[in-house]
């Protein structure tokens, strides 16, 4: 089990945490809907109220924050007592999924990218920015009664200028990453709880194996046994730390996939992992479903963001 320090609690099911020169998190709260950001002392102050689904999240170049919005969920909870809050599926007023960017200073909130090639967004998830600027996202999609929606990856532009689909389709793509030298990009699968793995080849664009390589990319890892992946972090030695659903902890495995070890944590809707503190080797997570921002040493320096 890791040794963590509870940051803080009575969140809203947290998600992509980025941590702040200042020692701050900022997360959102899919439930409530809101850009939060926690104190070092666990204050939790409102940012902006962007509705829908806040989900993953990134300071772009400008200094703004870029936030996946996958639309909106309904609520339900499990657990043999019913303690542990989950999203299920579309909510009744759904219509579609966005990214969006909100300004730290003022809590504007502007909604850049809806649809793809005419496609409209599901449920954007996660995001990270390149060294170019520009960002790649997973849309998981969305879950529905009789059926669950094929996601894909994109890349975008951070002004709004361009976005294009680059993988379709893949099984729920949530979790994304860049190598420490940006030459690889990895997506965790949620419901297969795969993490595959592409050579990017320029900004936007991937090497792609037709064959047999699932969505063209790499198996890197599928372990074994029940379990679901949500979002990521990379290491700065390369190793991809995923967090884990059902069997709740962060999954850790190498470069080259050679190498998968599990580290459970109280909670199992343990959503996401980024690294912060002075020399990156303080991790901070959230664990959803009881509402909680931790923090724990970490054996090895994550990799630093590029904004």
């Amino acid at each position: 089990m890791i040794e963590f320090v509870e940051i803080t609690s009575g969140l809203q099911f947290p998600e992509g945490p980025i941590w702040m020169p200042d020692g701050s998190v900022i997360l959102v709260e899919i439930q409530r809907g809101t850009l939060s950001r926690v104190a070092p002392d666990g204050r939790i102050d409102v940012i902006a109220e962007t509705g829908g689904g806040p989900n993953g999240a990134a300071i772009g170049p400008d200094g703004k924050c870029y936030i996946c919005n996958n639309g909106g969920f309904t609520w339900g909870h499990e657990g043999r007592d019913g303690e542990y809050l989950r999203p299920t599926g579309a909510p009744a007023d759904y219509t579609n999924g966005w990214i969006e960017r909100v300004d730290l200073q003022t809590g504007e909130v502007e909604v850049l990218y809806e649809a793809c090639d005419g496609h409209p967004l599901q449920g954007p998830n996660d995001i990270v920015f390149d060294a170019h600027g520009g960002f790649w996202f997973t849309d998981l999609g969305k879950r529905h009664p009789r059926r669950i929606d094929l996601g894909g990856v994109y890349y975008a532009k951070a002004d709004g200028s361009e976005i294009r689909e680059v993988v379709h389709p893949l099984i729920t793509p949530n979790g994304i990453g860049l190598s420490p030298d940006g030459t690889r990009l990895y997506v965790a699968e949620t419901e297969p709880a795969r993490v595959l793995a592409w050579d990017v080849t320029a900004p936007g664009e991937l090497r792609m194996d037709p064959w047999p390589a699932h969505g063209g990319g790499e198996v890197l890892a599928a372990p074994a046994g029940y379990q679901r992946y949500d979002s990521l972090a990379v290491e700065a030695n390369g190793n991809v730390c995923v967090a884990t659903l059902i069997n709740g902890g962060i999954t850790v495995v190498s470069p080259d996939g050679t190498s998968v070890e599990h580290l459970p944590l109280p909670d199992p809707m343990t959503t996401n992992i980024c690294f912060g503190g002075g020399d990156l080797r303080t991790a901070f997570i959230t664990l959803s479903a009881t509402g909680r921002l931790v923090s724990c040493d970490w054996a090895r320096p994550g990799t630093a963001l590029n904004f």
